[in-house]
């Protein structure tokens, strides 16, 4: 982003002069001051309402990203990446996090987006046609993060693959009772990654004419600390798998603690294989399907500063390679 020894030499003024004329200050005349106001535009540099010529929409060099979680690991990482290639850019994230199903309305119903940013970015939050529509109207370039939309260039994965990575990665170990540790289904920001990641667990057993055991579900909720007490239920029962596919590397930690809290040993007694490949993965051995978040967050910001630049640009739909990482926690029955 261009500064005032930009401006002053595109208007042919003093610093000193565009300092005064963008803080509004009186002793600069109407002339002088349109034409720094003409030159910030054209530098998009940031310029107060106050100053701007009626009917002008200028840059606002600031890039929305919406995610109902900042702290959890994916969303954590995914920021981190657009936030990293927005700096590069010169240009600044505002954050809209919400949780709530009132949260997520005001956005829409306030309009609280409208002239605040030059593009938004959407993370791993499965958008309504009202709220699609919703977001088109404001006239924006739109990324998603996650999951394909029509109408809006996108970065994901492709989470039935994985699904199926994984589950045939235990087949091909000789597992045939194999459960699978997911995220809840009924909540109200409906994800639908599980939903999906389950897709391919089942199409893999189906091609190795497997029926699948219902008794073999566990829900857990994403994070360490639901999936460990999931799982510490799940180990009373009777029967048990000889392995185990969780959705999420931090589910997956969670679920060997509960293993080796009941005395059961990795991966002698049961497999466990996780999804994402979490940092703290490859300090514990855990083998997993592995994705980039971060490199994902990355192209997102690229993609939204190419269509800052040049709106007519057509839609990207990329969909990163993920791949299979063997490390200590599954092993041959």
């Amino acid at each position: 982003m261009s500064g005032i020894v930009e401006i002053a030499e595109r208007a042919g003024v003093s610093p000193a002069t565009v300092s005064r004329a963008l803080r509004g200050l009186h002793h600069v005349n109407e002339k002088t001051r349109s034409k720094i106001v003409a030159a910030a535009m054209e530098l998009n540099y940031p310029l107060r309402a106050d100053l701007l010529p009626p009917n002008a929409n200028p840059r606002t060099n600031r890039v929305g990203v919406i995610a109902p979680y900042i702290s959890r690991w994916y969303f954590a990482q995914a920021i981190n990446g657009i936030e990293q290639s927005l700096r590069e850019a010169g240009l600044d994230l505002l954050l809209y996090n919400f949780s709530e199903v009132e949260a997520r309305a005001r956005i829409f119903q306030q309009k609280q987006l409208r002239g605040k940013v030059d593009a938004l970015i959407i993370i791993s939050v499965p958008v309504t046609h009202e709220e699609f529509n919703s977001y088109l109207s404001l006239g924006l370039p739109i990324t998603t993060v996650g999951f394909h939309h029509a109408g809006c260039s996108s970065i994901s994965i492709n989470d039935v693959e994985g699904g199926r990575i994984a589950t045939q990665h235990l087949l091909d170990l000789g597992h045939r009772n194999i459960a699978f540790l997911s995220g809840e289904r009924d909540t109200a920001l409906k994800f639908d990654v599980s939903d999906n990641r389950n897709k391919g667990y089942l199409e893999a057993l189906e091609n190795a004419n497997i029926e699948w055991n219902p008794d073999f579900g566990i829900r857990g909720d994403f994070n360490i600390y639901t999936a460990e007490l999931a799982m510490e239920t799940f180990l009373r029962r009777k029967k048990l798998p000889s392995a185990i596919f969780c959705h999420s590397d931090e589910m997956a930690f969670g679920a060997l603690k509960a293993i080796r809290a009941k005395g059961m040993r990795v991966p002698e007694d049961i497999s466990v294989i996780g999804f994402d490949d979490h940092e703290i993965a490859q300090y514990i051995g855990l083998t997993t399907v592995s994705q980039p978040p971060q490199f994902k967050g990355q192209l997102a910001a690229a993609a939204a500063i190419a269509e800052i630049e040049n709106p007519l640009l057509e839609k990207k739909k990329i969909t990163i390679p993920i791949n299979l990482v063997v490390r200590q926690t599954t092993a041959a029955i």
